[in-house]
């Protein structure tokens, strides 16, 4: 075996049209592809595909993420401020980590995102 990177990650999802508007009209994502007729499709980050799919037409029984995928961004207060006026509520306050700014929130469906900024040069920081 030999693995050479990872292809997506799966976002699951009970409402494909309700997902797709929040990744790719809310958040801006670029939709890269549909999965045919299905309802799932794929955006990009950079350098991470998200694929969301909606669980109950591939069989598969809905649970949500219990941690946050990391949406790297700029400025984080910035970014967190565009979704508040969107009318998406922030778990908590901004944290400053000491090394980077995160600032959690969710999609529809209750799976964890976070807005992230690592500020100190990699290798700096709390061990």
């Amino acid at each position: 075996m030999n693995v050479t990177g990872t292809d997506f990650i799966c976002v699951p999802t009970q409402d494909y049209e309700k997902a797709r508007e929040f990744y790719g009209g809310l958040l801006g994502l670029p939709l890269s592809k549909t999965w045919g007729n299905m309802p799932a499709a794929e955006f990009e980050t950079g350098n991470l595909t998200i694929a969301v799919m909606q669980c109950d037409a591939f069989g598969i029984e809905f649970h949500r993420h219990t941690a946050p995928i990391a949406l790297h961004v700029e400025d984080v207060e910035a970014a967190r401020a565009e979704l508040e006026q969107q009318g998406i509520a922030f778990h908590a306050d901004t944290m400053d980590s000491g090394v980077c700014h995160m600032a959690h929130f969710s999609d529809p469906d209750g799976n964890p995102l976070m807005f992230h900024n690592r500020y100190a040069p990699a290798g700096v920081g709390p061990s």
